[in-house]
């Protein structure tokens, strides 16, 4: 067992209640800029809809495993690898999509349908592809994970502040627009503060094998990027469509991942360091990408 599969970053009852509260309101300020109209917009674009979920839910978790296959990661770092191939499109998705001049309308309606059935998706997911992870059994033993608590908790922590979210967005459009931005940026300075002083006293740990994690999110993340644009290339998408399912499969919300190994997994190091180190790094491809793209036309 490599020693970062042993490392574990823990939180009190405390912290996790106030990360907790903290994810609930990220994911209401999210559900501002949907509405449940944007669900009917699906019959404007099937078959990008449906490459998008082929995308989303089978092609980046098989390829996700042959990554693991071929690089060989420790097992904790492997096993977050899954679980970030099975979280939801990230939060910033729709504004990357907007800022690229590509598909916005695609982006609303597809990153709603993935976020909603993460309930389902997440948990089920990670529960079966992780079971091909190789040398992944012993340390599997040493956390119980079930289908209906995580399943539980993303209801709770997601679903339900994203319901009420596009609820208040429906019923008072006016008033939602004027406080959407102002929302939407305190909670992500909070959701972020409080994780990074809750990591603060294993900062060192991680550091010491960010090394391991550089790499390896680096080609994971190119290739959720580059899956998205070259299936919609390869069934004759148009070019937006598939600019935007670049974004939807290379952009992940990693800090549900985070808040589901605090809570599932004792805080495994390996998996906390892919999950965090995807946050950051996802941005950043994606920001770079949303410009260049932008910059063409």
């Amino acid at each position: 067992m490599h020693p970062v599969d042993t490392l574990r970053i823990n939180f009190n009852p405390g912290q996790m209640a106030v990360l907790n509260a903290a994810m609930a309101f990220l994911m209401f300020a999210v559900a501002l800029d949907v509405r449940p109209a944007d669900f009917r917009k699906v019959v404007q674009f099937p078959r990008s809809i449906a490459v998008g979920l082929v995308v989303q839910y089978l092609l980046f978790p098989v390829l996700t495993l042959g990554i693991i296959y071929l690089f060989q990661p420790p097992v904790s770092m492997a096993l977050g690898m899954i679980l970030v191939s099975m979280c939801p499109s990230g939060n910033m998705t729709n504004f990357l999509v907007h800022f690229s001049k590509s598909n916005t309308a695609l982006s609303v309606t597809l990153n709603a349908i993935i976020i909603l059935s993460a309930t389902v998706i997440t948990p089920a997911g990670f529960l079966f592809w992780s079971q091909f992870v190789p040398e992944s059994a012993a340390l599997r033993t040493t956390f119980e994970v079930g289908f209906g608590d995580m399943a539980l908790i993303i209801v709770q922590l997601i679903l339900a502040p994203l319901l009420f979210g596009m609820w208040l967005n429906g019923r008072f459009p006016e008033a939602v627009a004027r406080i959407r931005l102002v929302v939407q940026r305190l909670a992500l300075i909070i959701f972020f503060s409080i994780l990074v002083l809750a990591l603060l006293g294993n900062g060192k740990n991680l550091v010491d094998y960010l090394g391991y994690a550089f790499v390896i999110v680096l080609v994971h993340n190119v290739v959720g990027l580059s899956t998205g644009y070259f299936l919609g290339r390869a069934v004759r998408l148009p070019e937006q469509d598939c600019r935007t399912l670049a974004f939807e499969s290379g952009v992940h919300n990693t800090a549900l991942g985070l808040l589901l190994i605090f809570r599932f997994f004792n805080g495994l190091g390996g998996m906390a360091l892919i999950a965090a180190w995807w946050g950051i790094w996802d941005l950043v491809t994606g920001m770079g990408l949303a410009y260049w793209w932008r910059r063409r036309g």
